[in-house]
């Protein structure tokens, strides 16, 4: 049996190179605040590469995506070990774009934290007295740069984004970020009117994107999991305070409650987030997790 050593190992993913194709698999890792925790959650890689997969299948008519399978059958025979099962996908190739693609629906977190200072939201000017978790008029596009592992994101504006893409690809920064704008409140439009209706607000998330062989934009890296977006449950969502959240917002919270814990969660926190996570991968896919 060929073995294969990852080639790039991230907060949370470590990626293998087959040649023609990646395989990216999603470990029980969690990151929050750009450290990666000392903890490891049961379960959650699977949940987030199947979680994945379903969105990828579900806007696959509205773009591309570098998805060619989850399943661990159709990889080599090294991925077919116990520790590669059900949190592998197996993956395009593609040149990433050097921007998370950021969408807002709702007002919360560090945008929260803006609006209250200034009125905007990465330089957004938005309606005055909005509250906290309220709905936006409409969904706000607001791309951020790419940091190494341990650096922190930067939020820019879009102008901004258009000057990093002609950086990276001359002749092409202003099709481009108008291109990763508009897919990504389209991409995020459909889902969040799907995920509505099945009791999940997805209050916000990124998209990562990047360019095929023939230049064509493609969707890349993960989709709508609790690691890249807010979930809240629809159910009793009211503006004018925090929301519960399915997602590692729970994490966060915890955490900023106990700034003397040296990124080490209780027992208790594990198994919440864990539940959490298979809470909504049941309410959105509308079948029991398993690996």
């Amino acid at each position: 049996m060929q073995e294969y050593k990852p080639f790039k190992s991230g907060k949370v993913r470590e990626v293998y190179d087959l040649g023609d194709s990646l395989v990216m698999v999603a470990t029980d890792r969690i990151s929050a605040f750009d450290h990666i925790l000392k903890n490891t959650i049961t379960d959650k890689g699977a949940i987030l590469t199947q979680m994945s997969g379903f969105w990828f299948d579900f806007t696959k008519d509205v773009i591309r995506n570098h998805m060619i399978t989850t399943d661990n059958n159709e990889m080599p025979e090294f991925f077919r070990q116990k520790q590669f099962l059900g949190n592998s996908m197996k993956v395009r190739k593609l040149t990433m774009l050097p921007l998370e693609c950021i969408v807002r629906g709702y007002i919360t977190g560090s945008g929260w934290a803006s609006y209250q200072k200034t009125g905007l939201v990465c330089g957004i000017r938005l309606p005055e007295g909005l509250k906290e978790s309220q709905k936006l008029p409409q969904p706000i596009y607001t791309p951020s740069t790419k940091a190494e592992l341990g650096e922190h994101d930067e939020n820019i504006s879009y102008e901004k984004s258009i000057e990093v893409l002609e950086i990276h690809f001359p002749g092409h920064g202003e099709e481009y970020a108008s291109a990763l704008r508009d897919k990504t409140i389209e991409i995020y439009t459909k889902c969040a009117d799907y995920a509505k209706a099945r009791g999940i607000i997805i209050a916000d998330t990124k998209f990562e994107f990047g360019l095929d062989e023939n230049g064509e934009i493609v969707l890349g890296d993960e989709m709508l999991t609790p690691d890249s977006s807010r979930f809240w449950p629809a159910e009793g969502y009211e503006a004018g305070h925090g929301q519960p959240s399915y997602d590692k917002q729970f994490v966060r919270d915890w955490l900023k409650a106990n700034p003397d814990s040296d990124y080490n969660l209780p027992q208790d926190v594990i198994d919440r987030t864990v539940e959490k996570y298979k809470e909504a991968f049941l309410l959105l896919t509308g079948r029991e997790f398993t690996r």
